[in-house]
């Protein structure tokens, strides 16, 4: 008998993972690494960017290590929403490459940590134009 799996946020900004065989707790940092990954796999997108570039003034590419500065992960009632901040590169079709990023987290988020994200946004920080 397969039992539904549950989603808890924890005091440290954690998702709690209940299933059939126990809880595990999966940190915001390993979410941000795999949407990452997601991100930055698809064409047209040059990298993360953080989601206070305009503030910071700061319109940095994000290296692996910061993920986390250009993820936002929050539980809604009908359950995880994904914001992901990315710079695009020059010429290409933003509505297309959002797609395409909406597509890849929410299929990696499921394969690699068995999470169902109803919503992901994407959110453009910068284009990369060619010098």
């Amino acid at each position: 008998m397969e039992h539904a799996t549950q989603l808890h946020t924890t005091n440290t900004m954690a998702i709690k993972i209940r299933t059939k065989n126990g809880d595990v707790t999966v940190g915001n940092d390993v979410i941000a690494s795999v949407v990452g990954g997601a991100t930055i796999a698809n064409p047209g997108v040059v990298g993360m960017a953080s989601r206070s570039a305009f503030k910071d003034g700061v319109n940095q590419i994000l290296n692996r290590e910061n993920y986390g500065r250009g993820v936002v992960v929050s539980q809604q009632p009908q359950g995880l929403t994904i914001d992901v901040y990315i710079v695009v590169q020059h010429g290409m079709k933003l509505a297309d490459i959002a797609a395409s990023v909406q597509s890849r987290v929410k299929y990696y988020l499921n394969a690699y940590l068995g999470l169902q994200v109803p919503e992901v946004n994407v959110i453009v920080q910068g284009i990369e134009t060619e010098d």
